[in-house]
């Protein structure tokens, strides 16, 4: 060809490396690290925790409303007696010509003090602050907070303090003009003051009482909450329990799925995911069973021949018998070795996650020029003319380096093996707008269109073809294009114009590239 890339240096076939139990490279195992305790829950305490936490908050907080809410309680009828104690007493201020009447008799003062004498105070001042009757050292009110209502003859109330002890205070003014209208009196010339104090001791007792008979039933009702509480996540997470005796019951091959009907329903979702990785896993099995069988089955033919061989050997006496007969020997073991190579190249494949694979921006060309050179010696053998033909330009792809070569080396391996000696080999890297192109094009018999989809299962081979392979190139090629995200087709030749080996051309078309050329690997 014309335009193929020269100065390709022959090199020497790689040799087929025997099968060595321990030296093979091994499957990908994906990492198991060290159970960290630190991760691990408990969905019970938690869930405890979530409920019992806000309770054992709130309930202080309750505590603090109601000792408020029994204060307000305990107030109004202490300030209704204190506000009746205030109206009798103003009633007794009257003025007598230009005085004023305001001192008690001996039995109303009793009246007055009949609850506790220690506790409540009462004091008459006349117009201009002058002491009348009552403890002479009751604070006097100050303007504002409810001083304009109590002039206008209205009881006001009042917090102060006497000698440190807090009191609670009602008072009023007393008009001594009888001519002026009550509406009027704060207005008037003269106003007598009236006030009436208790300290706050039997308010904050009667407020005590509530809480304690608020709170003591309390303390015998928040532990039958939290046994009702622990009773019912039980009850709740016995759905739980129940799912994992079955799945323990099980028998150790059943992968069926669980049926979501018999759980709960906020339980579903994780019944529908362990179904998922259930089937997944059967499939994983199954796969690995049908492996086992064909590479068993396929290990059988090499074998036998090497038995058969070994065997007829060493009946044989004349010493070019016995040579043809270890030739035979060497030939089944090399296939023996070829097969067992590509069942581990594979196996590797299938199991291979897309995630345990090392991606990065590859040069294509580069690799596929590498990966031609190595099969020049062998394309000698074949004599089969094997060329490259490179783009005009970087083409850059991610990719794991190691697998496509093992990609590419199955393309070129399988072409090689159905070219018809004098026939030609052509590798062609080239760029389709955003896409990478990687070709492999033969003149061998080709590929039927019914055949097409089928030449990529495992040990499938064409009827009437007399050349010696596995059937595993070709399932390897697959499975390491789809875990690189490529398509992969089969064309015939296009520049072949023969009717009997109208050849074949395998198109890889990968995704655009993720990186620059000057990243490439």
């Amino acid at each position: 060809m014309n335009d193929r890339e020269a100065g390709l240096a022959p090199v020497p076939e790689p040799e087929p490396q025997p099968f060595v139990p321990g030296l093979a490279e091994p499957l990908y195992v994906p990492p198991n690290p060290e159970p960290d305790e630190n991760i691990r829950h408990s969905l019970f305490g938690e869930i405890l925790d979530w409920m019992l936490a806000p309770l054992l908050l709130l309930w202080p907080m309750s505590i603090a409303i109601t000792y408020l809410v029994a204060k307000s309680i305990a107030n109004e009828p202490f300030d209704d007696a204190l506000e009746d104690r205030v109206t009798v007493l103003s009633q007794q201020v009257r003025p007598i010509g230009s005085g004023i009447a305001a001192r008690l008799a001996p039995g109303a003062r009793d009246i007055l003090r009949a609850d506790d004498v220690d506790s409540v105070y009462y004091q008459i001042s006349g117009p201009e602050g002058d002491h009348l009757d009552g403890d002479r050292d009751l604070p006097r009110p100050k303007a504002g907070n409810g001083d304009d209502e109590a002039r206008a003859g209205k009881v006001a109330f009042r917090n102060d303090s006497l000698h440190g002890t807090p009191l609670r205070i009602a008072y009023t003014y007393v008009s001594l003009d009888p001519l002026r209208q009550r509406e009027d009196a704060r207005d008037a010339p003269g106003l007598a003051l009236v006030q009436v104090a208790e300290t706050l001791d039997k308010r904050a007792h009667l407020a005590n009482e509530i809480i304690k008979g608020v709170i003591l039933p309390q303390f015998i009702i928040l532990p039958v909450i939290l046994a009702l509480v622990w009773f019912a996540l039980s009850r709740g997470l016995t759905p739980l329990a129940v799912l994992q005796e079955r799945i323990r019951a099980r028998p150790q091959d059943d992968l069926s799925p669980i049926d979501p009907r018999q759980v709960p329903e906020e339980i579903s979702p994780l019944v529908g995911s362990f179904n998922d990785m259930l089937e997944r896993l059967a499939q994983t099995i199954e796969m690995q069973k049908r492996f086992i069988a064909d590479a068993a089955h396929q290990m059988k033919t090499p074998l036998a021949g090497m038995r058969m061989q070994s065997e007829l050997a060493l009946r044989q006496v004349d010493p070019d018998e016995v040579r043809r007969s270890l030739e035979q020997v060497a030939k089944s073991s090399e296939s023996a070795t070829r097969l067992v190579n590509q069942l581990l190249a594979l196996a590797r494949a299938e199991n291979q996650p897309s995630g345990g694979l090392t991606f990065g921006a590859l040069d294509l060309s580069r690799l596929a020029r590498e990966t031609v050179q190595d099969w020049v010696q062998a394309s000698f053998a074949h004599q089969i003319d094997l060329g490259y033909e490179p783009p005009d330009e970087h083409v850059t792809i991610a990719a794991n380096p190691m697998m496509l070569r093992e990609l590419l080396s199955n393309l070129i391996d399988n072409a090689l093996r159905y070219t018809p000696a004098g026939g030609s080999v052509t590798v062609r890297v080239r760029r389709d707008g955003e896409n990478a192109l990687l070709e492999v094009e033969d003149t061998g018999p080709g590929i039927a269109p019914a055949e097409r989809a089928r030449v990529f299962e495992r040990f499938y081979r064409i009827l009437g073809s007399n050349t010696q392979g596995s059937g595993l190139g070709l399932a390897i090629v697959r499975e390491i294009a789809q875990q690189h995200g490529a398509e992969i087709d089969i064309f015939n030749n296009p520049r072949s114009h023969s009717t009997k080996y109208p050849g074949s051309l395998f198109r890889l078309t990968f995704p655009p590239p993720v990186q620059d050329a000057d990243d490439a690997i």
